[in-house]
């Protein structure tokens, strides 16, 4: 295994078990990796601290292993059956929900890796080469793990894999049992079923991080006019029908997403009291008389991917909260998220509270909202914890 030889006292990251190794830590690599490569790290004295998978750029070394040797035949079977163990002990699956994510990089000790589980079918995304290279060991340490009850296997890393490293990024099917019938299928999350196509869909097909607050807004929803903004296909509306809300109006620019919403709301028979809007969220929530609904959900896509984006994102969340909050109507609620990574929780409650004295309104946070428990965070790797949100009490 090639050496990766850190600088003087730059170990301490790795000492507190800390999954990456920067560029600027390195004084020497002993041999010539390629991308994707298993290297050994070393401290400036020789002791060995970990090995992972070399990658070109400021994270030179993602860590897949602080002890074990990640080049093992039974490297990729004892970490996915790990990962399966914690979500048994999150009672997943169950007889409500069939969908979850059963790999989450770094919270499960798997960095660039993620797979989410919809009824049998595994979907995968790799984030790093070393993981795109690997991914047909993965693929057979799905079918060791999960046995008969895998239909099928997934790669969609066409749009997460680096693509200056020369791959060939074409998503497709590293297996399917005789059994598959698709690239769509119907799951349940908490007893809701939802259509989802991997294929096409965004990310993996469905947002599995937002289960236990689509359960939230449920909760609330009974009575309400509630507006769901950034719907994609729909979770928060679902959630609120069959919570009983008054009525529900959905809106997403991408008109592939809206179709499927109208197929979830279908599958609820509460069609009559939802109504669909192909249109920017923004738009139609600036055009949106004040006092209209009683419950306002604001969860964009990332508006900053990286850290030359922050200030913009800032105002653009800062400008979308305003509105949304000078909008609802007295005693009304707004769940209000960022899943941009380098928008971090004290961050987004700040800009919360300026879009909130923006508009001079009291408003209390009910609640502090994130990502379900099967998007574990690693202790040592708090950067994991990407989805924030919060619950707002408006008068």
């Amino acid at each position: 295994m090639i050496k990766v030889i850190l600088k003087k006292g730059r170990d301490e990251s790795l000492r507190r078990f800390h999954p990456w190794v920067f560029s600027g830590a390195i004084a020497q690599i002993q041999g010539h990796p390629h991308e994707g490569d298993i290297v050994a790290v070393h401290s400036a004295e020789g002791e060995f601290l970990a090995s992972g998978h070399y990658q070109i750029g400021s994270i030179a070394v993602r860590v897949l292993s602080f002890s074990g040797d990640p080049l093992s035949p039974d490297f990729w079977t004892i970490a996915i059956e790990r990962a399966r163990l914690e979500r048994e002990a999150l009672g997943l699956p169950s007889p409500q929900t069939n969908c979850f994510r059963l790999v989450h990089g770094e919270g499960d000790g798997l960095p660039g890796l993620i797979i989410d589980w919809y009824d049998g079918v595994c979907v995968l995304q790799a984030h790093s080469v070393g993981m795109f290279r690997a991914k047909k060991s993965i693929c057979e340490a799905l079918q060791a793990v999960f046995g008969d009850s895998l239909k099928a296997v997934y790669d969609k890393s066409s749009s997460t894999a680096p693509f200056k490293a020369g791959l060939e990024l074409v998503d497709g099917y590293l297996y399917q049992a005789p059994s598959f019938a698709g690239a769509e299928t119907c799951v349940l999350e908490n007893g809701h079923s939802f259509m989802v196509n991997w294929e096409e869909g965004q990310k993996t097909g469905f947002f599995l991080d937002q289960r236990d607050n689509r359960y939230l807004v449920g909760k609330y929803a009974p009575g309400r006019r509630v507006l769901n903004l950034f719907c994609y296909t729909g979770g928060f509306s679902i959630y609120a029908l069959e919570g009983g809300a008054a009525q529900v109006d959905s809106v997403d620019s991408s008109a592939k997403a809206m179709a499927l919403v109208d197929r979830n709301v279908a599958l609820t028979g509460k069609a009559d009291r939802h109504n669909s809007f192909c249109t920017d969220a923004i738009d139609f929530l600036s055009a949106t008389p004040e006092g209209k609904y009683d419950l306002i959900i604001v969860d964009p896509p990332a508006f900053a991917k990286h850290r030359g984006a922050l200030n913009n994102a800032l105002r653009a969340y800062q400008r979308l909260n305003a509105a949304a909050i000078s909008r609802v109507s007295p005693g009304g609620l707004v769940f209000t998220f960022s899943c941009s990574q380098v928008v971090d929780k004290i961050t987004f409650a700040q800009l919360v509270f300026s879009a909130a004295a923006q508009t001079g309104r009291s408003v209390r946070i009910v609640d502090r909202l994130c990502q379900g428990g099967d998007h574990p965070v690693s202790i040592y790797h708090p950067e994991g914890e990407y989805l924030k949100g919060l619950l707002l009490y408006v008068e």
